[in-house]
């Protein structure tokens, strides 16, 4: 199976917190890590920046950089460090995030997210492929210079069918989140392809992430998801992908039992390693995962989980 692989999400209340996980993920044999920066928290690239001295061959990637409150040309300053400090190590996600984060926080007028990100992405993929970009769009207006490109592949957000196939036609894969598979195997992989076609072009990778638990205790597993992947069914975007994808209650704005079944993977080891690689042969080309931690001892979920993923990651 060359060519595909696993990443952990990671995150930690201070940038000690960070790496401290980061070196969890690699001892466990995972090639990557992958990065949110959400609201007021810590700045992905940032500790990534800082992340790249301490790990020498771990993959880095940000899932995802919100575009509304920074223009592609201040994301574009950070990752040329990022490139330097770890050539072919890094990969930049970005995605518009949501409109209640980006206007109560910033007071950012929120419209038309997936024509802005369109552009984002252009104007990115020009700049780190040419070293330059003179870019007029409806929403930017993008004019730099960086001297010499820089291999940093753009990845874009995606939940609904539109915004797969915009990352078929522009970006260089999709990064999809708490998605049902049977969402991205009958929704996002054919609007990937449809969007490559459309563009002439080669079909990008689909990131696709996943929570995972090895756990046999399906209540524990349940009540864990409740409480660490809370906020998903009260976004309507969120609402309306689980909706798309035959779960009409996510309008209630909490966990339903059948789309916990259909988007979390967990069980014993060989059940979930069977659903990981599902997942693969279903078309994803990187497998992102958060890791939920179950039971009353969650440590040990979480150990099981990472060991598998690091045993798969080797059998890749």
């Amino acid at each position: 199976m060359t060519g595909k692989r696993i990443g952990v999400a990671v995150s930690g209340p201070n940038s000690d917190a960070v790496m401290a996980n980061i070196s969890e993920v690699e001892k466990a044999g995972i090639p990557a890590v992958w990065l949110t920066t959400g609201g007021a928290g810590l700045d992905g690239l940032t500790i990534f920046a800082a992340a790249t001295q301490r790990f020498e061959t771990t993959l880095f990637g940000t899932s995802i950089v919100p575009t509304f409150p920074r223009h592609p040309i201040v994301v574009a300053q950070q990752v040329q460090v990022l490139s330097q400090l770890a050539p072919d190590r890094f990969r930049l996600g970005v995605g518009p995030s949501h409109r209640p984060t980006m206007e109560a926080m910033f007071g950012t007028n929120f419209y038309s997210p997936l024509g802005h990100l369109k552009e984002y992405v252009q104007i990115l993929k020009t700049l780190f492929q040419t070293g330059a970009v003179d870019f007029s769009g409806k929403y930017y207006e993008a004019h730099a210079q960086i001297g010499n490109p820089i291999n940093v592949p753009v990845m874009a957000s995606a939940l609904r069918a539109k915004s797969f196939e915009m990352c078929g036609e522009e970006a260089d894969a999709a990064i999809s989140w708490v998605c049902p598979q049977s969402y991205l195997e009958n929704i996002a992989v054919p609007a990937i392809t449809r969007g490559a076609a459309s563009a002439n072009r080669q079909t990008p990778g689909l990131i696709a992430h996943a929570p995972i638990c090895v756990h046999e205790n399906v209540d524990e597993v349940k009540i864990a998801v409740q409480q660490q992947l809370s906020n998903y069914p009260k976004l309507p975007f969120y609402q309306q992908m689980f909706h798309d994808a035959g779960f009409p209650e996510a309008f209630e704005g909490v966990w339903s039992d059948g789309m916990i079944n259909g988007t979390v993977i967990s069980g014993t080891e060989n059940e979930v390693a069977e659903r990981i690689y599902g997942l693969f042969d279903m078309g994803a080309t990187e497998i992102l995962v958060s890791v939920v931690q179950a039971g009353e001892s969650k440590n040990t979920s979480h150990e099981r989980t990472l060991k598998l993923l690091g045993d798969i990651s080797r059998d890749l």
